[in-house]
């Protein structure tokens, strides 16, 4: 068994407030779970407007298909927000 953890860190120019950012934070998220079986958050700078910090993880059988699915999600979340990914932290453990 092998457990996936990721943090992607975001930069959003367009947004200018916590409302607006909560919102973009809440579209991502909703998008990731219904399409992954991974378990996603805001970790950090909540209260820093365009700045979007989120952690995820995910429990897979092996350390390579842990390492496909982080993959996967980091692609679908550049894929799915007009932000800029400027830092991505992962580890398999």
């Amino acid at each position: 068994m092998a457990v996936g953890i990721a943090t992607v860190r975001i930069y959003a120019p367009w947004v200018h407030s916590l409302k607006e950012k909560c919102t973009v934070v809440k579209s991502i998220c909703a998008k990731v779970r219904n399409k992954f079986n991974v378990s996603i958050a805001e970790v950090g700078d909540q209260d820093v407007h365009q700045s979007i910090i989120l952690g995820f993880a995910c429990v897979a059988g092996d350390n390579s298909h842990a390492g496909q699915v982080i993959d996967t999600v980091i692609r679908f979340i550049e894929g799915n927000t007009e932000g800029d990914i400027v830092q991505i932290e992962r580890e398999i453990v």
